[in-house]
């Protein structure tokens, strides 16, 4: 199973909205065929296990017990069911990492095993089974996209100038992992001064990876249509107060001022089926998900070298529990959690 685990994570950024999901085909201790869900849309784990199985070991198969991080489908999607191709390779052993949530799966690809003579086990490695589908896991359960945090600030806890002129507090060694982290989630959000001020792009140009999909609140619409966020390269939504259109590219999503915008945004993000975010900034829409508990990981960058002694002050963390510290270049990085969803 932790090969499993360690196969699934080879598509980090490339299943949504699918899980990533690792498969071994183990005979006699001896592992005979491997794979994984590489990108979405084509082959599941289960399928890509199977076909590599030498010619020489094929006749193995139905002997051997497959290995699976995530419950097999049931269901037509884009593939075909995993379990009914299980099945009909008579494999007679499933041991799976944790069950699917997804509505459409959720206990029936174990139901139409067992109902067909299968052995199952389940729950090997459970917990890191869901560690490794977070964003899946939350967006099928909590009904909303795992939100992660994301900001840098120097040592005296500033994150710009108050004249909002640009204050370069992050090394490049970091900028790029930071781009490694957007490439990894479906969207990236920012607040209309930091759109406004920053004219962010808010892609992964310093790292290989595909571009999330932009969110900018402008409740008034006063962003001119001259910023990087409306070149219409990338998929961008405006969450704003006035309209609801679409164009190319380009989703003008109407809220409402008098209920929260996190709770507005983080119910838009779930019917467009966007399964995880990271909100980069400005401090106040940071803030906002902080005092509303809607967060579930925050990632906070310091410059210990640097004091700025005057500025806009970084966001207030209330709760999290401190998961990790890493030192990068000389830029300091904290890993929080939010113990109150764990």
């Amino acid at each position: 199973m932790y090969r499993c685990l360690e196969l699934a994570k080879l598509a980090a950024g490339f299943t949504a909205p699918n899980p990533m999901v690792g498969a071994v085909l183990v005979y006699q201790d001896r592992i005979i065929g491997e794979g994984y869900h590489r990108q979405y849309g084509e082959p599941h784990a289960e399928v890509n296990c199977i076909r590599s199985v030498q010619e020489a070991d094929k006749h193995l198969i139905p002997a051997s017990t497959i290995y699976v991080s995530l419950e097999p489908c049931a269901h037509f999607g884009k593939t075909p069911p995993c379990a009914d191709l299980i099945i009909a390779n008579n494999i007679q052993h499933v041991v799976i990492g944790c069950r699917d949530p997804f509505v459409k799966v959720d206990g029936k690809g174990i139901e139409k095993l067992e109902a067909a003579g299968v052995k199952v086990t389940l729950g090997v490695l459970q917990q890191e089974a869901l560690a490794l589908n977070k964003r899946f896991i939350t967006f099928h359960t909590h009904h909303r996209p795992y939100i992660i945090l994301k900001w840098a600030q120097t040592a005296d806890g500033r994150i710009g100038n108050l004249d909002y002129s640009r204050l370069l507090i992050s090394n490049e060694h970091t900028n790029r992992l930071v781009h490694k982290w957007r490439s990894e989630e479906a969207a990236i959000m920012v607040g209309t001064n930091t759109a406004l001020f920053d004219d962010p792009a808010l892609t992964t140009r310093l790292w290989k990876g595909h571009n999330p999909v932009r969110l900018v609140v402008d409740m008034d619409l006063r962003l001119p249509a001259s910023l990087q966020l409306f070149n219409r390269q990338v998929k961008t939504v405006v969450f704003n107060a006035l309209q609801h259109k679409e164009e190319e590219n380009l989703l003008y999503y109407q809220v409402t001022r008098d209920v929260s915008i996190v709770h507005q945004v983080t119910h838009a993000l779930y019917q467009l089926k966007i399964q995880s975010v990271l909100v980069e900034g400005g401090a106040q829409l940071l803030q906002s998900f902080i005092d509303e508990g809607l967060w579930d990981e925050c990632r906070i960058i310091t410059n210990p070298g640097l004091f700025a002694h005057t500025g806009i002050p970084a966001p207030v963390l209330t709760k999290g529990v401190l998961q990790q510290q890493q030192q990068l270049a000389g830029d300091t990085i904290h890993y929080f959690v939010n113990p109150a969803i764990r």
